[in-house]
C-alpha cells in the first residue's frame, strides 16, 4: 500500500466554493489539499459566469455600435466575427484559470489533479488517469464537486442541433432560428446573447412567467422588454419533439390560451436546471445522505457524515458562485475552530446579465405578504434619473420592499444598466439590518444611477422628490 499523505482537510473540487475554501483553510494555518479532475476554477470561471459575460460584453457593445447615431456617432457596415468573439471569451477564462493555480500555491495549497473518492474515514484516493492512485489522509474532508447541466428526454445534448451551454460557448456557428428551453439566468443570458447578435430567438417556460425566480413585477417588465428587442417569449407552455433530424428539430409548443405552434429549429439550448456531481466520489459508502441529485447539508454545510462538508452548487440552490465561495470561508472556519458567520439565502443577490440586466435580494412582494407581512412598496423609473438618460438606458426600474412596522428592508428588485452593481448597496444594507430612516439619510451622489435607489425608497413613504 502506497504511503498516505496527510494533511489536516481535503476540499475536493477547485470551482468558487473548493479553491476558496482551500484558500482560506490555509490562510487559518490548516495543511490543505484541494483535488479537481478538469480545470482550476470549476464551471463558474470555465464555463459559465466568466465566459459567458464575456460573450454578453460583446453583444452590449454590439448594441451599442448600431445605435451609434443616438449619440451623435457615425458607425458603418457593423458586423461580428463568431470565431473572434469565442476566442476572446476562451481568453478570459483561461487567464482566470492560471489566476487560481497562481493563488493555490501562493498560500501553500497543494492541488492533486484526478478523480477523488473517499475511500473510508477521512481518506480520500486521488486517481488521474492510468496512473496509480495517490492515498490522501485529514481529518476534515470538504465536497465542492460542483454540477452539471440538467438534459431533458428526447433533447439530449449532441453539440450539433441540441446544445448545452458548453457547446453554446464553444458555438462554431450562428444559430438562424434558436429555441431555448428554460427561461431562468441561463437561458435568459444565452438568448440575450443570439438575439442581439440578430438569430431568431424563441424562448419556452413551463411556468407561468419568464424569469419564475423574480419579482412578478420585474418579470413582466422584462418579458415586454425581451419582446421589444424581437424575441418570442412562451411562458405556462409544454415542449413536444416532434422530429430531430441532423441539421435541425421540429417541435410542438402548447401554449395555455391557443393553438399549439409547430416550428423547426436549427439549434435547440436546453437550461432547465442543474445536478449536482454526486456520482463516483464515494458518498453513499461514506454515509453521506444525497437526495434529488445533491448532498444534504446543516445551515453550516455539515453532512450526515462525521467531518465531511459540502458547499456550493452539490450542495443545493441557490447555484451561486458568490454563495458558494460564502460557504467555503464558513466550513474552512469551523475547521480551524472559529465561530462562523452563516450563510443566509435571503442575504444573496441573484443577477442575470441580459438586456436589461436583472437584479434582486431579499423577498419578493408576492412572498413578503405570504409571510404575513404588511409592507410598503417603493418604485422608481429610469426615465425619471438623469444619468440613465444620459447613457441612453432610460428603460428601468428599481423596486423596494420595507416592513410597515419596522423600517426593515425586506427586499429590492432591479431591472436596467448596471442593476448587477447597483445591488450590492441593498445587500449591505440588509447585512447592516438597515432600515429607512438610514437609507433616508444616506446622501447618494449626483449623477448617478445610485440615486434611483434612494428615490425608490423615498418613494415608498410618499416622498420621491424626482417622479
Amino acid at each position: 500500500m502506497p504511503s498516505r499523505k496527510k494533511f489536516d482537510a481535503i476540499v475536493v473540487g477547485a470551482g468558487p466554493g473548493g479553491y476558496v475554501c482551500a484558500i482560506r483553510c490555509a490562510q487559518l494555518g490548516l495543511k490543505t489539499a484541494v483535488v479537481e479532475r478538469e480545470h482550476l476554477g470549476g464551471i463558474c470561471l470555465n464555463w459559465g459566469c466568466i465566459p459567458t459575460k464575456a460573450l454578453l460584453r460583446t453583444s452590449e457593445v454590439y448594441r451599442s455600435m448600431e445605435r451609434a447615431s443616438d449619440f451623435g456617432l457615425s458607425a458603418e457596415k457593423v458586423g461580428f466575427d463568431l470565431d473572434a468573439i469565442i476566442k476572446r471569451s476562451r481568453g478570459i477564462a483561461a487567464q482566470l484559470n492560471r489566476g487560481v493555480g497562481h493563488l493555490l500555491k501562493k498560500n501553500k495549497v497543494q492541488v492533486f489533479s484526478g478523480s477523488a473518492v473517499i475511500s473510508g474515514p477521512g481518506r480520500v484516493s486521488v486517481k488521474d488517469g492510468d496512473s496509480g492512485a495517490e492515498e490522501l489522509e485529514a481529518e476534515s474532508i470538504v465536497i465542492a464537486s460542483g454540477a452539471r447541466a440538467r438534459e431533458l428526454p428526447e433533447l439530449e445534448s449532441d453539440g450539433r442541433v441540441v446544445w448545452t451551454y458548453k457547446h453554446a460557448l464553444e458555438a462554431r456557428r450562428m444559430p438562424e432560428k434558436l429555441l431555448v428551453v428554460g427561461s431562468g439566468a441561463i437561458g435568459i443570458e444565452f438568448a440575450s446573447f443570439f438575439n442581439a447578435l440578430g438569430t431568431d430567438t424563441t424562448v419556452v417556460e413551463v411556468l407561468d412567467r419568464i424569469l419564475p425566480a423574480e419579482d412578478a413585477e420585474i418579470s413582466e417588465f422584462a418579458r415586454k422588454s425581451f419582446a421589444k428587442e424581437g424575441m418570442k417569449l412562451f411562458a405556462g407552455s409544454k415542449l413536444r419533439v416532434l422530429e430531430r433530424g441532423r441539421e435541425f428539430v421540429a417541435a410542438e409548443i402548447s401554449l395555455k390560451d391557443s393553438e399549439p405552434i409547430r416550428e423547426k429549429f436549427d439549434t435547440v439550448i436546453v437550461a432547465v436546471g442543474i445536478l449536482g456531481n454526486v456520482e463516483g466520489l464515494g458518498l453513499e459508502r461514506a454515509g453521506v445522505k444525497v437526495e434529488r441529485g445533491h448532498v444534504v447539508v446543516d445551515r453550516n454545510c455539515r453532512t450526515s457524515a462525521k467531518n465531511i462538508y459540502a458547499v456550493g452548487d452539490v450542495a443545493g440552490p441557490p447555484w451561486l458562485a458568490h454563495k458558494a465561495s460564502h460557504e467555503g470561508v464558513m466550513v474552512a472556519e469551523i475547521l480551524a475552530g472559529r465561530a462562523p458567520h452563516e450563510v443566509s439565502p435571503d442575504m444573496i443577490a441573484g443577477c442575470t446579465y441580459c438586456h436589461p440586466q436583472i437584479a434582486s435580494v431579499g423577498l419578493t412582494e408576492e412572498k413578503a405578504k405570504q409571510a404575513g407581512r404588511k409592507i410598503r412598496v417603493g418604485r422608481f423609473p429610469f426615465v425619471g434619473n438623469g444619468k440613465a438618460i444620459a447613457l441612453g438606458e432610460p428603460e428601468g426600474m428599481v423596486k423596494t420592499i420595507f416592513d410597515d412596522r419596522t423600517g426593515e428592508l425586506l427586499g429590492a428588485h432591479m431591472i436596467g444598466a448596471e442593476v448587477t452593481e447597483l445591488i450590492q448597496g441593498f445587500v449591505v444594507a440588509r447585512q447592516l439590518e438597515t432600515t429607512e430612516s438610514d437609507l433616508f439619510n444616506s446622501i447618494f451622489p449626483h449623477p448617478t444611477l445610485s440615486e434611483m435607489m434612494h428615490e425608490s425608497v423615498l418613494d415608498a413613504y410618499g416622498r420621491a422628490i424626482h417622479y
